[in-house]
């Protein structure tokens, strides 16, 4: 078997961005008994961030106050693009900490990186500052998360080879997608040399919402395998994967996983037809055919974020999942300091570069109307 950093560490984390919540405070008592299967089912991961709302106080409460801080390992990310200044954006570090109640973190992450927030990292000297961390013992790992495409995360990893390993958006659906580049980034990190740590390994959900004909694909090989598991399993199959993290929200979630999780094995031929075949439906929905080259960003007069834009439309069109495709809407536009779909102009530039001749502004219209109304 091939050794890396992570390789023992059981192949299912706990990632607690989605805790559940009474009203808007979290359900400590929930979270309790959710961290309590998790940990006496045998699995030790667990994954935060200064950016999830209450969860590095719910860390301190339901973990480190109540277990013993080798029996588990934490990790917390940094995300710069949120400070204002150097200072600020180190003191985060010092933050998290505090909130997680702990002495030190066994994975520490620079939080998003990718497109131009990637630069705060270097004006705010937060590699040096990670790096100082770890020979002081405060962090014993040190990695970073990414959204981008694959010749970014190459340009990263060849510029700090010091990095421990990365973590990538992968799952069966953004495999081979233009966007996510899933393959091409667990490629890349494999040409370094870097394990990886796996988040949306369920497309944030989006793959327990799944067409008829791939529900059947999948219950045609195992009918009592619960969507999630099909989802899990395929990237924790991976080589080099040192954990795949599920944002578990309920204490039946944690009981499912761990259960197909508990005596992990890799996806069998006959599940990776099922799981092809899954693919294959999911592709047959109509949606927006946009290979998010790109073309169209530099000669759009008004900034507006399409490649962004339509993804957020597919994802209401392939899974009608409202909270999760307005959320990209804003994370895309707002988010990037881009421009809405009710910005464009109609000017017909961007569907005279566009490599797939969509007709963009019908598309653009769609989207404001699906996200701009009230």
């Amino acid at each position: 078997m091939e050794d890396y950093l992570g390789r023992n560490i059981p192949k299912l984390g706990f990632g607690m961005m989605r805790l559940p919540r009474i009203d808007k405070s979290i359900d400590i008592e929930q979270v309790m008994q959710m961290v309590d299967l998790f940990l006496d089912r045998g699995f030790t991961y667990f994954d935060t961030a200064y950016m999830y709302q209450d969860s590095e106080d719910t860390i301190r409460q339901a973990l480190a106050e109540r277990y013993p801080r080798d029996s588990y390992q934490l990790a917390s990310k940094l995300p710069a693009w949120k400070a204002s200044s150097k200072k600020e954006a180190q003191e985060m570090f010092w933050t998290s900490l505090k909130r997680c109640g702990v002495c030190y973190f066994d994975y520490y992450l620079l939080h998003n990186l990718g497109s131009s927030r990637s630069d705060i990292f270097d004006k705010y000297d937060l590699w040096q500052f990670i790096a100082k961390l770890k020979e002081e013992g405060l962090i014993r790992n040190i990695g970073f998360s990414i959204h981008d495409k694959a010749s970014h995360l190459d340009e990263i990893l060849t510029r700090h080879p010091e990095v421990d390993f990365v973590q990538l958006q992968i799952n069966y659906l953004d495999w081979d997608s233009p966007i996510h580049e899933s393959q091409k980034c667990y490629e890349t990190a494999r040409k370094h040399n870097k394990p990886i740590i796996v988040m949306e390994p369920v497309k944030g959900g989006n793959l327990m919402i799944l067409p008829s004909a791939a529900v059947d694909a999948f219950a045609s090989v195992n009918p009592y395998a619960s969507l999630a598991s099909w989802a899990i399993r395929y990237a924790a199959s991976l080589e080099g994967i040192i954990t795949v993290l599920s944002g578990m929200s309920t204490l039946a979630q944690v009981e499912d996983n761990t259960t197909f999780m508990a005596d992990f094995k890799p996806l069998s031929q006959d599940e990776m037809t099922a799981i092809n075949s899954a693919r294959a439906a999911i592709s047959q929905i109509p949606s927006v055919p946009c290979t998010y080259c790109g073309y169209c960003l530099p000669v759009c007069k008004q900034k507006v974020a399409i490649p962004g834009i339509f993804e957020a439309l597919n994802l209401q069109l392939v899974f009608n999942n409202e909270t999760e495709s307005r959320w990209t809407y804003g994370w895309h536009t707002s988010g990037q300091n881009a421009r809405l779909a009710s910005a464009c102009i109609e000017c017909g530039d961007c569907e005279l570069v566009c490599s797939q001749r969509l007709p963009i502004i019908k598309e653009l219209k769609r989207a404001r109307g699906l996200f701009e109304s009230a």
